[in-house]
């Protein structure tokens, strides 16, 4: 295992097998005689009788007993139990509760240095402690393979600072996954929040990444796209199918017993916390999962929450991501934790904030959307991964990738098999690059040209008016439709095909598409906690935005040649004329013969002559 900076108090002890019949390093555990030098059996994996004929020996009386057995009350979750839960069971007597806890502490001690949880040393969020079932996890190939898929793609070629993997993130989120649940734990204990559901959504958290390819979005936003035109697939759906091959290939069935966990139960519920198949059950009336009821439906919105988008897989990457882009973070994720609440809402409970919050819930967007129009979506980071996915395009009927059962796999179709899958990651960009097969060279020089800087020329951006956005189906015709727009004053010795351009489509949103997602998310007031209320957004501020989507249209030219790029940025003008899309921002100064001709482009400079003469007016009528 490599080096995580993971600090203990102890050297590790890893949990045996349960036919060994030990577990504690001392090879010693209490057993359901009492005794240490009877059957040596680990109290986890005690049943209801085991554990009754061991509180019988402590001086428990039938009463309490049966209480344990009505519950079914086993081993595995004697070290979870509060005295809130003791009264839900019907043991309300001060003495016996104190006496029962007493029995826990000393049965969770035999076992205290088998289950030490581990420290990470984390940039962002400082000291955070993993559950040992957790390490047990990131101790293996198929999580250890994050290490090697930036987290930010391409957009490290761009900002240097933003090295960061989807390893650290994923710990990340699985801290604040476990800090949001525990703190709701705390402030309400009637929710009935069990250590099981605490350690289910942590590992949800842990695993919620494990299906990126190589260089995170670009691999399922572009190049799977082009390589395999159809195929409905989101690195969710690997994730699901990774961690399953994570439990299956290292064994962890045992171990997830061990810690407590229903395996069908818990599992299920972990995958639907990954990938919700609420999409597939769309406009179905019943209950779509099976790992939790309606009752613990909350539990569904910490790591990806698809009701209002407010996740913590967000907190995390917008924390860590401004902290490498060296970009400021504008949204405070434990004032969000401070003030989270469960309220009901007809027959579902969702997490709220309070009311007065609502203005820092806009910020959280707002934030989301400027971390997308400076980086995410640069113009520099964005053409840099198309180039990639060229390269590739081009590679991939050539690179051989061996999964299971000897069978060989390409880079578009490791997916289809974990084995394969696990090995595929950003390294295949330096496989590529390093490579001297005559069958890569046309994706060698692809990358060759990215390390030095050899990109295409961005020409412009553009704006379509609303209601007149470009659709999917008609991307591949639009670097045609450029060349069709040849302006009448141009050199004629200067001829432009399709092939020399590159159009790159972007829908900008809050999340949730043109709805604003903020009128999904319930708040609550100090007057009634328990009440979930709407706030509109005239509520709010006059100032908050009124359109939640727009699209972006970028042009690039591949060519390097000055006259070329000169000629080819007027065909791009002259197209957003003919289209009726909004001027480009340096038009004037790249096509200062084509722009007065388009009525509607200059209005807004006659706007602000006529503004700066009001102003100057104005001042002369108080000077004299």
């Amino acid at each position: 295992m490599s080096n995580d900076n993971r600090e203990g108090a102890h050297k590790r002890a890893r949990p045996t097998s349960p036919a060994d019949g030990f577990q504690t390093p001392q090879k010693r555990s209490v057993t359901a005689t009492g005794s240490a030098d009877s059957v040596k059996l680990n109290f986890r994996f005690w049943d209801t009788e085991q554990l009754c004929v061991f509180l019988q020996k402590q001086g428990l009386e039938a009463a309490e007993l049966q209480c344990f057995r009505e519950h079914k009350i086993t081993g595995s979750t004697v070290p979870y139990l509060t005295e809130s839960h003791l009264e839900k069971m019907g043991i309300r007597a001060v003495g016996v509760k104190e006496k029962l806890l007493v029995c826990v502490r000393q049965l969770a001690q035999s076992q205290s240095q088998t289950d030490i949880t581990k420290v990470f040393n984390d940039p962002i969020h400082g000291h955070i402690e993993m559950h040992p079932l957790l390490v047990c996890i990131i101790d293996t190939p198929q999580f250890q393979r994050l290490r090697y898929i930036k987290q930010l793609g391409g957009t490290y070629y761009v900002f240097p600072g933003a090295s960061h993997n989807r390893f650290e993130h994923s710990l990340g989120v699985s801290h604040l996954a476990g800090r949001l649940v525990q703190a709701l734990q705390e402030r309400q204990p009637e929710l009935n929040i069990d250590q099981r559901d605490i350690l289910c959504v942590q590992i949800a958290g842990l695993c919620h990444d494990l299906g990126h390819g190589p260089f995170s979005h670009m691999f399922d936003g572009r190049f799977i796209p082009l390589a395999r035109p159809g195929l409905k697939w989101k690195h969710e759906q690997a994730s699901v199918q990774m961690f399953e091959h994570l439990i299956t290939s290292n064994k962890l069935r045992s171990k997830m017993e061990y810690y407590g966990l229903k395996l069908d139960e818990d599992i299920d519920f972990i995958k639907e916390q990954i990938a919700s198949p609420v999409e597939k059950e769309r406009g179905v009336k019943k209950w779509p999962y099976h790992g939790r009821s309606p009752k613990k439906s909350f539990l569904y919105e910490i790591v990806a929450n698809k009701t209002s988008g407010i996740d913590v897989d967000k907190w995390d990457y917008f924390a860590r991501d401004c902290h490498h882009l060296g970009i400021q973070n504008n949204f405070d994720y434990e004032r969000f934790i401070k003030f989270a609440r469960v309220c009901q809402v007809k027959d579902m409970m969702h997490i709220c904030t309070r009311d007065k919050e609502v203005g820092n819930v806009y910020d959280m967007f707002h934030t989301r959307n400027c971390l997308h129009r400076r980086a995410y979506q640069h113009k520099v980071g964005n053409i840099i991964e198309t180039m990639i996915t060229d390269a590739f395009l081009k590679a991939d009927p050539h690179i051989k990738i061996k999964g299971s059962d000897g069978k060989v796999f390409q880079i578009s179709t490791a997916l289809e098999d974990m084995e394969a899958y696990t090995k595929l990651t950003d390294e295949i960009f330096l496989k590529i690059l390093h490579s001297d097969e005559p069958e890569l060279s046309d994706a060698r020089e692809i990358l060759c040209k990215i390390q030095q800087r050899d990109l295409f020329k961005c020409l412009g951006e553009t704006q379509p008016p609303e209601g007149k956005e470009i659709k999917k189906e008609d991307y591949d015709r639009l670097c045609a439709e450029i060349v069709e727009c040849k302006p009448m004053a141009i050199s004629q010795d200067v001829e432009l095909r399709a092939e020399d351009f590159f159009v790159d489509v972007i829908d900008m949103d809050y999340g949730m598409k043109e709805r604003n997602p903020v009128n999904n998310v319930h708040f609550y007031c100090k007057h009634d906690i328990t009440q979930a209320v709407k706030i509109a957004r005239e509520q709010v501020s006059k100032l908050l935005p009124e359109k939640f989507a727009e699209q972006i249209i970028r042009v690039y030219c591949k060519k390097k040649d000055t006259k070329i790029i000169e000629a080819a940025t007027k065909y791009f003008v002259q197209w957003c004329m003919n289209k009726d899309f909004s001027k480009p921002t340096d038009g004037d100064v790249v096509a200062p013969e084509l722009t007065p001709m388009k009525k509607g482009w200059n209005k807004d400079d006659e706007n602000q002559v006529s503004n700066i003469n009001s102003a100057a007016l104005n001042c002369k009528t108080k000077l004299f």
